[in-house]
């Protein structure tokens, strides 16, 4: 679901709520000073959990001192980052 390569921490499952618990220990546990951004180009669909879970990474990449961008975002989850209005507070390059 989590993995990592060089400075990506690469989502490679959708992240769902049922799953959101999992994809934020998992997510967590491969925060590291070198993580620089968050890949989701290989999910194609995420639900409001999805949303939660990356803030949460934001706010402990925070707390570490790690600065984080988000890369690749599905446009689905973009779409309920707008809904929100939360989606100006994401690091998207």
């Amino acid at each position: 679901m989590i993995g990592r390569t060089g400075s990506s921490l690469k989502v490679t499952a959708p992240i769902f709520f049922a799953g959101a618990s999992a994809a934020l220990a998992a997510g967590r546990a491969a925060l590291t000073p070198e993580v620089s951004e968050i890949d989701l180009a290989a999910i194609d669909d995420a639900d409001s959990s999805a949303l939660a879970v990356l803030f949460a990474w934001l706010r402990d990449a925070k707390a570490r001192n790690i600065s984080l961008r988000i890369v690749n975002p599905p446009a689905g989850l973009m779409s309920l980052a707008a809904l929100y209005g939360v989606d100006d507070f994401l690091p998207l390059v």
